[in-house]
């Protein structure tokens, strides 16, 4: 159940990322929504990690939002699109 509320997180967190983002976006709302997705699961990993999060807890909102933020941000420069 920990990785379906992570995913669901990772929804919302993907769309928000979207829209604290400046500049225009070079992908599409579905990878912008799997960026937010994977940002959460890397955000809960890490916070396990690191002792933040006990092992199946997702990771706060405010650290799913940085987590999806930064991968956005390398997407971007990957892609080599600018805004």
């Amino acid at each position: 159940m920990g990785i379906l509320w992570t995913i669901l997180i990772g929804f919302i967190v993907g769309l928000v990322a979207k829209f604290l983002m400046p500049g225009r976006d070079p992908s599409g709302f579905i990878i912008t929504v799997l960026i937010g997705i994977v940002g959460s699961v890397l955000a809960s990993y890490l916070g396990g990690a690191l002792g933040l999060y006990q092992v199946g807890e997702s990771a706060g909102f405010i650290a799913a939002v940085l987590g999806a933020m930064l991968l956005l941000f390398i997407y971007r420069m990957v892609t080599g699109k600018r805004g």
